[in-house]
């Protein structure tokens, strides 16, 4: 740290509590930590920094400036209207690596993707079920990869998160995409290349060009099929859609003069660099997307996951669902929005939510009711009501939710007078799962 405090040219650019922080640290014992260097692990710099970005906004406000003054030109605003810049879209990153060996451990590959792929929702769910890693110096194995995994930082069941996002994005009609961070294939290395590219390519495709519908309609994606291979059948179907040449002919040339240099068929088509790779890493895929699966049977949360969540985790842990693939049409029905809200169980969330909300308001009124018996109340006819509102909120909300029902959240209709729940967490012997 005294070293640091001596470069005058790299000391200057901290703030004063930092400044403040490492010339205490020069003077002391015990740790310090600079927030510009990584951690330093057995004498040498983490190969798994944690990053900091400067926040361009800040450091550069002339260039938000005309980016806002063009966008209010495009939109004929105004300079007392608001300019909103709306998310249109969010597409996960998966980080893939070909095969190699750590600490004479072998890592199998994951770079079967290639720049861009769509999933509909089962396939997707497995991925997000599973989350698949790979190389990381805090894996644990493919299939527990995520923070989320990890049982200190969630310690409800996996289900709650993933019934609320599986709902959600029903409800919406998510499009799953999903772009390639690490390698595609084994022979490119991109970095976090393509991860920075997509909102600069997003942005300029207009809302019916990012429906993944239109896109395997005209052509821009394409379907991964499995196949055998040495008498085994690969399940590659679970990669879902990935992009064509004509998509990066269309649309990345709104970026580069010559998309096909960037994005070449080798990219486009990994399984053309290395079958066998490309088998292997299928084969991972699959098989920790079983190992994440079975964990839900043995902890016995899988009793908390609605229709389509079941049916996902059975055919990740066991190959069908009732005698039927993920491909069936009766279990791909299974995720569109009308079979959601004509659900019995979807019915059942609405009225645990509409049961909640009643609560609330009840308690809201009583702890109201009680605030007008208190002593030093300056207008108790102002109090009276504003006390009566409530009570018309409570008495209402039934009728109300009568006309919110369709197309909301809901909650997870679990009850806690199931012999596996000890107040409110599962008994001890269980082993929870969090969301990964």
């Amino acid at each position: 740290m005294k070293n640091l405090t001596e470069e005058l040219n790299f000391f200057d650019l901290f703030t004063e509590p930092m400044k403040k922080h490492m010339l205490d640290a020069t003077t002391g014992e015990g740790i310090a930590v600079c927030s510009a260097k990584p951690r330093m692990v057995k004498g040498e710099p983490t190969k798994n920094p944690r990053y900091l970005q400067v926040r361009p906004d800040k450091t550069k406000p002339k260039d938000k400036y005309l980016a806002e003054l063009g966008a209010r030109l495009y939109r004929r605003l105004s300079v007392d209207q608001a300019c909103v810049f709306p998310v249109v879209g969010v597409l996960s990153g998966r980080r893939n690596n070909p095969p190699d060996e750590l600490n004479g451990a072998k890592i199998r590959p994951l770079c079967v993707y290639n720049p861009l792929h769509f999933q509909e929702l089962p396939e997707l769910f497995m991925d997000y079920i599973c989350c698949v890693t790979g190389k990381s110096p805090s894996t644990t194995g493919a299939g527990s990869e995520g923070a989320l995994s990890k049982g200190p930082f969630n310690a409800i069941g996996a289900t709650a998160d993933l019934n609320n996002m599986l709902v959600s994005m029903i409800l919406t009609q998510y499009g799953g995409f999903s772009s390639a961070a690490g390698y595609i294939g084994p022979e490119y290395k991109v970095d976090h290349d393509i991860s920075l590219l997509v909102p600069e390519l997003w942005c300029r495709m207009t809302p019916q060009e990012r429906d993944p519908t239109y896109m395997i309609e005209n052509g821009y994606l394409e379907p991964v099929n499995d196949f055998e291979y040495q008498g085994r059948e690969i399940p590659a179907s679970r990669l879902g859609y990935r992009i064509t040449k004509k998509f990066v002919h269309d649309f990345f040339c709104r970026i580069f003069d010559n998309p096909s240099s960037v994005i070449n068929d080798e990219m486009l088509r990994p399984e053309s660099q290395n079958i066998e790779i490309f088998v292997d890493g299928i084969e991972n895929i699959a098989e920790a997307m079983q190992k994440s699966a079975l964990l839900y049977f043995e902890d016995g949360i899988i009793d908390d996951a609605c229709p389509p969540l079941r049916a996902v985790l059975h055919v990740m842990a066991y190959g069908h669902y009732n005698g039927k693939k993920i491909d069936d049409p009766e279990i791909r029905a299974m995720f569109t929005r009308d079979a959601l809200i004509q659900s019995s169980w979807n019915r059942q969330r609405l009225l645990k939510k509409q049961s909640r909300e009643i609560a609330l308001w009840k308690r809201n009124v009583a702890y109201l009711e009680d605030f007008l018996q208190r002593p030093g109340v300056q207008s108790r006819g102002q109090a009276i009501e504003c006390g009566d509102s409530p009570r018309r909120s409570a008495g209402g909300a039934q009728a109300c939710w009568k006309r919110r029902k369709r197309g909301i959240l809901g909650g997870n209709p679990w009850s806690r007078s199931n012999p596996r729940w000890i107040c409110g967490r599962r008994q001890p012997q269980r082993r929870w799962r969090g969301l990964a």
